[in-house]
């Protein structure tokens, strides 16, 4: 029989419970105190409606937990998951009873002598998370500052000249550029040793000398594994005032406390795994040494880098979470290192029974952690794999919710030099993999199949049936000889030993209709004229680069590929793109070391130099990667003239350097006509003259490039010349932000159209002229406005009469002409057009020719429809007269292919142009074979220059 029984206490409220007839409840004198009170509770009898009431005496006040000797089950500490979710301070209780901590977003508090005065110094949101940081850590004093490297700069700060600290030999890049400086500026002495052995610390450690003890375990990319508790106990033995200080980022305080092993100091780079989720930057110091705590909130306090409150609040969230996701993390971390290691790469994790150093990683940790690394053997393998992955991220950092891969040596440890980090033993075939949170399936099946597409691993028939095993690997029963492993790695017979040269060629451009009105999101038409820039390699034997520009005052230079400035790059694998922003440190170098203005005073030559070798240096990803070229380029287009000669160089630049580095390749030549025979139907091949003959994914990575080149050159293109550069046709580009749809689309259909683009020789001031336009609407803004939609309409009306492949060709002629007309006379209006270019208009409007300026006006070209039938004779009397009056007009085609490459196949009919020897010569150098295609490239007169390139042989094009 069950009953229900009713408590009422002295304040009425009551709590209810059912209990079986053979509960019993018993008291002990022991079990009443002086401060209880009365409690009544009934018995009601689930047959009838009957009760009993029962009086026992209950503490109202709380009491201890239990002793051992009490019948009660004593409280139990509360486990890391529950302390990481729990935030709770007692003595900042907030007003409201906020369920999550409140930001407070201020930077000054009212009122004198208060907790609070300005954030730089304490903020309530950061008190709160400093505070659960100190919990979570085991730790007295918690201080959250702006990043990790922010942190170890408050910890080193601690430092004077003449201290000696001694550092691990794998250390994160960040730091060992901190102790570099430290070295260099501030006459800090740095001792790098390996500090997985600890015998090996100990003789640098002096009592007196030495003040710091830094220690990384694991190590970061190489998982090396440091016995933080017998270092830490041995250098207080010798050096009492020495202060350990540990990293302790790639565990975080759910795997490991080193504070509890020893440690004086330990700080995260709070980016990683204790926020989670990379939406922050933070950097976490904990400590028990009052001292210290207060030289460090000192210096926090005196330099500003205390963590924001919005940032503290995201971080505050993000550890609520960081043992549910460290759970995930490592068992996936695990998976993914059991498959690489049965794969029979060389694995480095912690989790592993043979990884160094794991039985005292297992006494001073609770886990391996998310992070491992493998080698593969070969740089290019690495880079392959990185590239041929898809949930796997490539980027530098760890910790994220999101898994990431990289390449330490060219990514996060780049800033160590090659030297040093063959010296410490970090491989540069070292790939680094930081575990999220995804389904562990799709991650192992993605990383799968990014070996397998690289040629890492291949399938092989065994006794169990099909498996995947290492391409590389020699097995007994199953060797592999050199010739099928180089075709399973997709190995070059020689890297970066080319001997052939490549030709390319890119076009100009012309702005049809928009100009200047495009800053203020009107949509701006463009295309490709048939005036190109011309750029070739030519291979060198002497470990030099070269540049000859005979357009730009005949430029010419080299340098020894040894002395560039190869400290200050960051060079881009392949698979990877280039960051939104330059490099500056390389920008600087280059401009600063290898161009200065002392010796290189012609602005443009500098410049295009200076493209040519951010290219290089950025390409070329490493020392093996780094042929010595001399690099060619002059062109038919008017530089300066706003055809769009820099985007053209770009391209040019862009598309032989990524030929010669191997970065991209070309389609393998097509399958000839064939005749029908003996019941073989045969084969047509179209030749098409080469268009369209190099692929989609040829022409984005030349374009990417391209536009990091005119980055270099301008600053911030809007990316409209360089896409028309290498990719021909016709597009229309609107500004982003202005209530359209923003970007750059191509206009189908386009068909080649006749202009006679004419040089004014007039220069002109393009920002003055967008300024003035500016200025002119913020005086005139109904004016300007009704201008700039009178060329909005302009604009779709071109562009559907130029994409209508059913429009009559005299309709879509007559129709440009018109638009043209109209155009020019709201261009006219905007103030940007010219003396020079109106007498142009008058020039050609005798011949019924419709002309318009175009770029930025004030100068630079005018551009003048020419119909299909005008006479030659016409065309050359126009001519004569402009030349007369003292402008060069080019008679040009627009709309054409983009991007060129001479062919390196050649026909039955025309050889291929290129016939490099075979071999090096016997003596290094400069020298100009005369089957090259250099010597003519740089000597041949301009007249001649178009027919010479057209006889070299068959051009394949975007």
């Amino acid at each position: 029989m069950s009953f229900q029984m009713i408590f009422l206490t002295g304040d009425k409220s009551y709590k209810c419970c059912s209990a079986s007839a053979e509960t019993r409840y018993t008291s002990t004198p022991s079990d009443i105190s002086s401060s209880s009170s009365l409690l009544h509770f009934f018995v009601l009898s689930p047959s009838n409606s009957s009760h009993h009431q029962c009086i026992v005496m209950v503490a109202t006040t709380d009491l201890p937990t239990p002793g051992p000797e009490s019948p009660h089950a004593q409280r139990k500490p509360y486990r890391f998951a529950t302390l990481c979710a729990t935030v709770e301070n007692p003595d900042m209780k907030d007003q409201y009873a906020a369920s999550s901590v409140p930001i407070y977003q201020t930077a000054t508090f009212k009122g004198v002598a208060g907790e609070y005065d300005y954030t730089r110094s304490g903020n309530p949101t950061r008190s709160h998370l400093e505070h659960h940081l100190a919990k979570i850590s085991a730790a007295e004093h918690a201080f959250c500052v702006s990043s990790g490297m922010a942190a170890m700069d408050v910890i080193t700060r601690m430092l004077k000249p003449g201290d000696e600290i001694i550092a691990g030999d794998d250390l994160y890049g960040g730091t060992n550029r901190l102790l570099s400086y430290l070295k260099s500026h501030g006459g800090v002495i740095v001792h790098h040793v390996d500090t997985t052995i600890p015998d090996s610390v100990y003789p640098y450690v002096k009592a007196g000398k030495t003040a710091m003890v830094l220690l990384e375990s694991p190590t970061n990319p190489l998982l090396k594994i440091a016995d933080l508790a017998k270092i830490s106990a041995d250098v207080k033995e010798r050096a009492p005032d020495a202060i350990v200080v540990v990293d302790n980022t790639m565990m975080s305080p759910y795997l490991q406390r080193p504070l509890e092993h020893g440690a004086d100091v330990v700080y995260d780079s709070a980016t990683k795994y204790l926020s989670g989720h990379h939406d922050l930057m933070a950097g976490v110091i904990t400590c028990n040494r009052d001292d210290l705590g207060k030289h460090m909130a000192f210096t926090i306090n005196s330099i500003g880098n205390g963590l924001s409150p919005f940032d503290s609040f995201l971080l505050l969230r993000g550890t609520k979470t960081l043992a549910v996701r460290m759970d995930r993390q490592q068992a996936t971390a695990m998976a993914v290192a059991t498959m690489l290691e049965h794969l029979g790469f060389d694995v480095h994790y912690p989790g592993l029974k043979n990884h160094p150093g794991r039985e005292v990683h297992e006494r001073i940790a609770s886990g391996a952690g998310a992070v491992l690394s493998f080698k593969t053997g070969d740089k290019a393998l690495s880079e392959r794999i990185v590239g041929a992955t898809r949930l796997w991220g490539i980027s530098v950092s760890f910790g994220c919710v999101n898994s990431l891969i990289s390449m330490p040596c060219v990514m996060s440890h780049a800033s160590i030099d090659a030297a040093t980090r063959a010296a410490r033993g970090l491989p540069e075939d070292l790939i680094r993999l930081c575990v999220g949170i995804e389904d562990s399936v799709d991650l192992l099946d993605d990383l799968e199949h990014a070996l397998l597409e690289a040629g890492a691993i291949t399938l092989e028939q065994g006794v169990d049936g099909h498996r995947y095993v290492r391409a590389s690997l020699k097995r007994e029963g199953h060797a592999i000889s050199r010739a099928v492993e180089k075709l399973a790695l997709n190995e070059p017979e020689e890297r970066i030993k080319d001997n052939r040269e490549w030709f390319v060629s890119s076009p100009g451009k012309v702005i049809l209709f928009g100009e200047h009105a495009v800053v203020h999101g009107v949509t701006a038409l463009a295309a490709s004229v048939d005036l190109r820039c011309y750029g070739l390699t030519t291979p060198r034997y002497d470990n030099k680069i070269s540049v000859h520009f005979s357009d730009i005052g005949d430029f010419r230079h080299e340098w020894d590929i040894d002395s560039l400035p190869w400290d200050a790059a960051s060079p881009i694998p392949p698979g990877m793109d280039h960051p939104d922003s330059l490099d500056p440190e390389l920008i600087d170098a280059l401009s600063s070391r290898t161009l200065p203005v002392s010796k290189h005073d012609d602005p443009i030559a500098r410049n295009a130099a200076l493209t040519f070798l951010y290219l290089y240096m950025t390409l070329a990803h490493d020392a093996s990667a780094r042929p010595a070229l001399h690099f060619s380029a002059r062109g038919s287009l008017p530089i300066g003239a706003g055809l769009g000669s820099s985007a053209s160089f770009s391209s040019c630049a862009a598309s032989a350097l990524l030929l010669a580095l191997r970065r991209v390749t070309l389609p393998p030549p097509p399958v000839p006509s064939t005749a029908p025979a003996d019941g073989d139907p045969g084969h047509l091949h179209v030749g098409h003259e080469g268009r369209r003959a190099l692929s989609t994914d040829f022409a984005e990575e030349v374009n990417r490039w391209a536009f990091v080149a005119e980055k270099v050159l301008h600053g911030n293109p809007s990316g409209v010349d360089n896409c028309v550069s290498v990719f021909g046709g016709a597009l229309a580009y609107t500004r982003p932000g202005f209530g359209r749809k923003g970007g750059m689309e191509p206009i189908h259909g386009f068909k080649s159209l006749r202009f006679l683009l004419v040089d004014t020789k007039v220069p002109r001031n393009t920002k003055a002229l967008v300024a003035g336009v500016a200025l002119k609407k913020q005086t005139e803004p109904e004016h300007v406005n009704k201008l700039l939609a009178s060329i909005q309409t302009i604009s779709d009306e071109a562009r559907r009469i130029l994409a209508d492949p059913e429009l009559p060709r005299e309709k879509q002629l007559d129709g440009i002409g018109s638009l043209i007309i109209e155009n020019h006379a709201h261009l006219r209006d905007l103030g940007v057009s010219h003396p020079a270019l109106e007498a142009i208009k008058v020039k050609t409007a005798a011949y019924d020719l419709q002309t318009k300026l175009t770029g930025a006006g004030g100068g630079g070209c005018a551009v003048t429809l020419v119909p299909d039938n005008f006479s030659d004779d016409k065309l050359g009397q126009l001519t004569a007269e402009l030349l007369a009056d003292g402008f060069v007009p080019y008679l040009t085609s627009v709309g054409g292919s983009g991007v060129g490459v001479l062919s390196p196949y050649g026909t039955s009919d025309v050889p291929s142009a290129y016939t490099a020897p075979a071999t090096p010569p016997e003596v290094p150098g400069d020298v100009m074979q005369s089957s090259m295609l250099r010597p003519s490239f740089e000597s041949i007169a301009a007249n001649d220059f178009a027919t010479w390139v057209e006889q070299r042989g068959r051009w394949l094009f975007v």
